[in-house]
């Protein structure tokens, strides 16, 4: 079976994508795929030096942080989900730098990204998570990833805690996104 990583880039562990995280990975854990969810945000980070220490450091970045321990779990998944409210019609500073910082590793490495599948979800107030799911996508697509859709747009209209609970649309559409994704990974096998 397959292996299914999802990457909350909230700093709320237990908030609205995390809980939207956790229905997708509910549906491939039901299907008999192993799952695993890295709580990325709320760690300190930083972004991208441009130094090409990662040409020279394979597999690594030279900046010593959680990145580094999460890029071979990236690797080793079969399915990448990455998951981020939306601040200011943007993705987390943590998913912004796991894009850029494990994205020029894994190009440098071979390419380890490729044909994996990778989706990315969005936990929004009102507005702005077309832009948070468009950056997510082209990280999945300039890394030769299959993106698979939904039946609607992979977000759910919720700030507070707890609201994604009663957006009933938001955890459909997350829980068709779980059941593409299995889909998905018994084509590919």
């Amino acid at each position: 079976m397959g292996k299914i990583l999802a990457v909350n880039g909230s700093p709320r562990v237990d908030g609205n994508t995390a809980e939207m995280l956790g229905t997708v990975l509910a549906v491939c854990e039901k299907a008999g795929h192993e799952t695993e969810i890295y709580q990325a945000g709320g760690k300190s980070v930083r972004g991208c030096l441009a130094c090409g220490g990662c040409g020279k450091h394979i597999g690594r970045c030279v900046t010593e942080d959680w990145v580094n321990e999460l890029y071979p779990k990236m690797v080793n998944a079969d399915a990448i989900i990455l998951g981020s409210p939306t601040y200011f019609a943007d993705l987390t500073p943590e998913i912004k730098a796991v894009i850029d910082r494990t994205g020029y590793i894994s190009r440098r490495d071979g390419m380890k990204f490729s044909r994996k599948i990778g989706a990315g979800v969005s936990a929004v107030r009102r507005a702005g998570s077309i832009h948070a799911l468009d950056s997510i996508n082209h990280f999945f697509l300039i890394n030769d990833m299959i993106v698979p859709g939904s039946s609607y747009w992979n977000m759910s209209l919720s700030r507070d805690k707890g609201e994604y609970e009663r957006d009933d649309e938001g955890v459909k559409t997350m829980l068709r996104l779980g059941e593409n994704i299995v889909w998905l990974l018994e084509k590919l096998s």
